[in-house]
């Protein structure tokens, strides 16, 4: 006898509907799988088959075969369990696949036959949505996280016998609601407050806040870079509903998203170690998962001591940072990963730290200097929009400046900013200056003729790119839009220009 019901496959961030055959024929016991099965779902046989058992149901005495369609699909992990457990109960007339035939059954199977979380399920719920079904049932951790999708029903289940009895009409399962979700409170890894000094580096996280532009102190350990960036998360705006959409369905396939927080408000703050990997920084592996720039995914990406990270580590950030995402190839499938994130990193002006600092000795030789600036290559620097030099702080001056402005206020100002940029960009699916293309840096960051004399002089000078001169009008429309101008003037320009020089120590 044969039965079908439906699942999911998870591929990078999309979900594929998936359909699970099973059939069942006379003939000595065995369970095939078939279908481009790994060995997660190739293990489901001894899963479905305690928990079908242990949930007072028999296991067929038969020729079993479950065919997961379409079969150049790859099928990976443990979600399929529900699907296959149900479609051999439908098969041996237990349960009744047709009122199934309109939902996605996702969920592991524990041997008792209790439900089991799983990652991917946003991604499943939009493939839903978007295939036309009416739901899906899955265990009560992942429910909160599928009801985001509000156009789809959530059937949240803890047993095996549960979803049979649902099926066969003999018991009703409580539909999951969207819950509204508390704002996350602000992050205690660095306030502003705690900042004195700097007046030059804090205007310049300010406006790499405001227009998402990637963001790069340099200068001696001990000055302060660390705690600037750290106090990032506190300034950024929260996300708004399509943006927190699209991070956690990233961090869903990462199996990151929690039961009680399930939709991402904050943007993310990543900052791996410079021993990460290039799977772990850019994604992939054996089974690609998404790498540190995808959960960075609208936020920031911190790299702390910039240098110390393998240079062709580094050089893979190139890519991603020019358009927004991450293809991984291999020779089965090709996945894409969305990657628009701001880049935070700091570094030392030289392998000692203590070059151009006027209160302690350099000791690095020349051959030094230049081997510690050569791990970071031209191509890399000319991709970050703002350098800024972040001096060490004699003691009277660290004990009686007085305390900067706080995060609120500047928070205001970003938020601000953000939301003309929000409007001005509308429909063109990107949400700051800093993602803006060749087209709208033309449309949007046009200025007068001396602005453009100022902006020839500046490519002269400092040898600018057309990378480079791009850079310099988006960051020029953030502080224009920070002052609450329409037009970019000559005072923006010439601001702008200032952070695309590299520290003196630094050239």
């Amino acid at each position: 006898m044969l039965a079908r019901v439906r699942a999911a496959a998870v591929l990078g961030v999309q979900a594929f509907p998936v359909l699970v055959e099973a059939d069942l024929q006379a003939g000595l016991p065995s369970f095939s799988t078939v279908g481009l099965p790994d060995e997660a779902v190739r293990e489901s046989r001894d899963r479905v088959r305690s928990a079908i058992m242990n949930s007072g149901f028999p296991f067929p005495a038969a020729r079993v075969t479950v065919n997961l369609a379409p079969a150049d699909l790859r099928k990976e992990g443990s979600s399929f369990d529900l699907a296959i457990a149900i479609g051999l109960l439908a098969a041996q007339g237990l349960a009744r696949a047709e009122a199934a035939a309109d939902l996605l059954l996702i969920a592991e199977l524990s041997l008792d036959g209790g439900l089991k979380r799983v990652r991917g399920v946003l991604p499943i719920a939009l493939a839903a949505r978007a295939g036309g079904f009416r739901g899906l049932i899955l265990p009560p951790e992942n429910a909160a996280e599928a009801a985001l999708v509000r156009e789809i029903e959530v059937y949240p289940a803890r047993t095996l016998a549960e979803v049979a009895a649902f099926l066969n009409g003999e018991q009703v399962l409580e539909r999951a609601q969207a819950t509204e979700q508390e704002d996350i409170a602000e992050s205690s890894d660095g306030a502003l407050e705690d900042v004195r000094g700097q007046e030059f580096a804090r205007r310049a996280l300010e406006i790499a806040a405001a227009g998402g532009h990637n963001l790069l102190f340099v200068g001696p350990p001990g000055s302060g870079k660390t705690l600037l960036t750290r106090c990032l998360p506190g300034i950024l705006p929260p996300l708004s509903f399509e943006e927190a959409l699209e991070t956690t369905r990233i961090h869903s396939v990462a199996g990151l998203v929690s039961p009680e927080r399930p939709l991402v408000r904050r943007r993310p703050f990543r900052a791996p170690h410079h021993t990460v990997s290039n799977a772990g920084l850019i994604g992939g592996g054996s089974h690609p998962r998404p790498g540190e720039v995808s959960l960075a995914h609208n936020g920031v990406l911190f790299l702390d001591e910039l240098p110390e990270f393998p240079r062709r580590v580094l050089e893979n950030l190139r890519q991603p940072m020019e358009a927004g995402e991450v293809t991984i190839a291999r020779a089965a499938l090709t996945l894409t990963y969305p990657a628009r994130f701001m880049l935070a990193a700091a570094m030392n002006p030289c392998k000692c730290g203590f070059r151009g600092d006027r209160l302690r000795a350099c000791r690095c030789t020349p051959h030094d200097v230049d081997e510690y600036r050569s791990r970071i290559s031209g191509p890399l620097l000319d991709r970050i929009d703002l350098h800024v030099e972040v001096p060490a702080l004699a003691y009277d001056e660290l004990v009686t400046a007085p305390l900067g402005e706080g995060t609120a206020p500047v928070r205001a100002r970003v938020e601000s900013a953000r939301a003309v940029q929000r409007d001005r960009l509308k429909g063109a699916a990107i949400y700051c200056n800093a993602q803006m293309g060749a087209r709208e840096v033309r449309e949007h960051c046009r200025h007068d003729e001396g602005g453009a004399r100022l902006l020839e002089g500046a490519m002269r000078a400092l040898g600018l790119s057309a990378r480079g001169y791009a850079r310099v009008l988006k960051v020029a429309r953030t502080i224009a839009d920070l002052a609450g101008e329409p037009k970019i003037g000559i005072t923006h320009i010439a601001e702008s220009i200032q952070y695309r020089e590299q520290p003196r120590h630094m050239g």
